[in-house]
């Protein structure tokens, strides 16, 4: 069955830097486009990043775009997002996703699997 694992999470100061990984399984990795979203305590579910099936194509919105990157490794069946200059409205928990298409989509709506999520706790 589909499965999607987190890690990486963990404490970090702000301006630090952290990678999250997500090790999929279940499925044919190179067909999906894959989001990162986060949910803070009280707050929706945000959308980080989005990358379509090959790698080429990716989309973060406003709050993080300079800050984070999105990349994937096909051979591998992982997913990353690299957050660098991270601040401390950055905690949230972090969501690994599958998109129900190959191309870059940015709604939890589209998403037709989750991860459990890695905590990213951001200190001043």
């Amino acid at each position: 069955q589909v499965k999607l694992v987190e890690s990486g999470g963990g404490l970090v100061q702000a301006g630090g830097s952290l990678t999250l990984s997500c090790a999929a399984s279940g499925f044919t990795f190179s067909r999906f486009a894959m989001c990162w979203f986060r949910q803070a305590p009280g707050k929706e579910r945000e959308f980080v990043a989005a990358i379509n099936w090959s790698g080429g194509t990716t989309d973060y919105p406003n709050s993080v775009k300079g800050r984070f990157t999105i990349s994937r490794d096909n051979a591998k069946n992982l997913v990353y997002v690299q957050m660098d200059s991270l601040k401390p409205e950055d905690t949230a928990v972090y969501y690994c996703a599958r998109s129900r298409n190959s191309g870059v989509t940015t709604t939890p709506i589209d998403m037709d699997y989750w991860g459990k999520g890695t905590l990213v706790t951001v200190s001043s």
